[in-house]
């Protein structure tokens, strides 16, 4: 029998409560039952005037609004807004009726630019329920994972000024300075002189020579390039989450600074005492960030990266140091000794010309018209053999391979569910709340499904512990009973 839908129920009146109309599996209402969020009322009480002004918005319904927009990938706060007005669970979440107003779109965005702008509120809020999330004790933080994504900027790629280029001072210059000094006396040179009077040796910065794009509708973003199909202007989120896929911490930059240059001001954030392993990419492969790891008691694991030679000639690996008597052995067991050690921090080993002249391997070693060979070895050099030791290590291989299965899909999920492919906001102080926010409510996600999951499995666990119980107790009776 056909039924036909009439339109009589739209102007039916009904008595209902709104817990009544949200699902109990619904997230928010997973997410309501796990964390409490009046923490935020201590957050910005400074912000607020005490006994003067009208009465503000309550502002953890002001935090929630966000938490909507970031949680289920709302692109802008004007539809989250637009959602809000017809969504029972959205209303529920926030403690609004079905007749309470909805606060307009640009609510936030003036509360934002005059009470939380340039303030650590986002930070503070993604720590407390990240603190949440390990009192629970889902979090194993012996190992991390880290690397970094890049999101696209809301600026127009053909609207750019060209500007001269600085060259950013790298973390380890001064450490690396002194190791020079170091070397060279240990091989009795003589310390190396400013260049053009201004510039010792690593480096500090200055102009780089060279000319970069700046967008005129967001200068703090930068113009990011990988490979020929990806050239925008973006910013970059690097990352650190463990083996389950639960977020440590973020930082935010503009999107051509390298991962290796970038990667103490993340590692600062997450590490501590009980950290044992970091799992990093190729990105990371370099002896500086090596020696701050292992100098910490923490284990870097790097992936393979094969040498980069010229085709037909020897890789660096067919020449064996010998670390006794600090030189190189050539394929035709030929000795190359210490010259000097350059301003960039590079022990040179060079061989005897007249050696090389008559050698049958010559043309597959070096072009050079004095017929010498000088082969390099960085004066940290040895932390990447330890790095290399690590990498052959038993489970290591199989551990790097979960990279895909944690910061990946932390990345996959961040893009794809929450919008963080792209941005609409301006500045790295927006960039911060917005990347802030993003992963916050991924922790969240995933602490209101665990909760859930450990919660039914309670009453089971208990019933099966209360029944070994039993049993036990009727084992030891009757055991006492043939005793006696």
């Amino acid at each position: 029998m056909m039924t036909k839908e009439t339109n009589l129920k739209r102007e039916q009146v009904s008595f209902f409560s709104m817990d009544d109309l949200v699902p109990q599996d619904h997230i928010l209402r997973l997410i309501d039952r796990s964390m409490d969020f009046s923490f935020i009322y201590d957050l910005v009480e400074e912000k607020y005037c005490l006994d003067n002004g009208r009465p503000s918005l309550d502002p953890v319904m002001l935090i929630k609004i966000q938490l909507i927009q970031y949680l289920f990938g709302i692109r802008s706060m004007r539809q989250t807004i637009k959602d809000i007005e017809v969504n029972v669970a959205y209303r529920w979440f926030l403690g609004l009726s079905m007749l309470d107003p909805v606060p307009h779109f640009t609510t936030f965005g003036k509360n934002y630019t005059r009470r939380f702008k340039d303030t650590d509120l986002y930070e503070q809020i993604f720590e407390r329920v990240l603190r949440e999330c390990m009192s629970a004790g889902f979090v194993d933080s012996r190992t991390l994972f880290i690397d970094a994504t890049h999101i696209k900027a809301a600026a127009n790629n053909k609207k750019y000024i060209n500007r001269e280029a600085k060259r950013a001072a790298k973390f380890y210059e001064k450490a690396l300075r002194e190791e020079i000094e170091k070397d060279r006396k240990e091989h009795g040179k003589k310390p190396l002189k400013d260049k053009d009077g201004n510039d010792p040796p690593g480096g500090t910065g200055g102009d780089d020579g060279t000319t970069v794009k700046e967008s005129k509708t967001d200068p703090e973003s930068e113009w990011f390039h990988k490979g020929e199909h990806k050239q925008v202007f973006a910013y970059t989120a690097e990352t650190a989450c463990d083996k389950n896929g639960w977020i440590l911490g973020y930082t935010v930059h503009s999107g051509n600074e390298h991962d290796s240059t970038t990667f103490p001001e993340i590692y600062d954030k997450v590490k501590h005492k009980d950290l044992e392993t970091v799992v990093l990419d190729a990105g990371y492969k370099t002896p500086a960030i090596a020696k701050k790891l292992l100098d910490d008691a923490v284990k870097p694991l790097f992936p393979y990266k094969r040498p980069m030679t010229k085709e037909d000639f020897f890789p660096k690996y067919e020449y064996v140091y010998d670390e006794m008597y600090d030189c190189y052995i050539c394929p035709s067991n030929k000795v190359l000794e210490y010259s000097t050690t350059n301003r960039d921090g590079y022990r040179e080993y060079k061989s005897n010309p007249g050696d090389c002249r008559n050698c049958p391997h010559l043309s597959k070693c070096t072009l050079s018209r004095d017929h010498q060979k000088v082969v390099k070895r960085y004066v940290w050099e040895d932390y990447m053999e330890r790095c290399e030791d690590i990498r052959h290590t038993l489970g290591m291989k199989e551990l790097y391979q979960k990279r895909k299965e944690t910061i990946g899909r932390v990345f996959g999920t961040a893009k794809e569910f929450h919008g963080l492919r792209y941005t609409n906001m301006v500045g790295k102080a927006r960039m911060r709340m917005k990347v802030g926010l993003t992963f916050t409510c991924m922790n969240l996600k995933k602490l209101a499904k665990m909760k859930q999951r450990y919660g039914l499995l309670r009453p089971l666990v208990s019933l099966f512990l209360t029944f070994i119980w039993e049993m036990s107790s009727q084992n030891d009776e009757a055991a006492l009973g043939c005793a006696s």
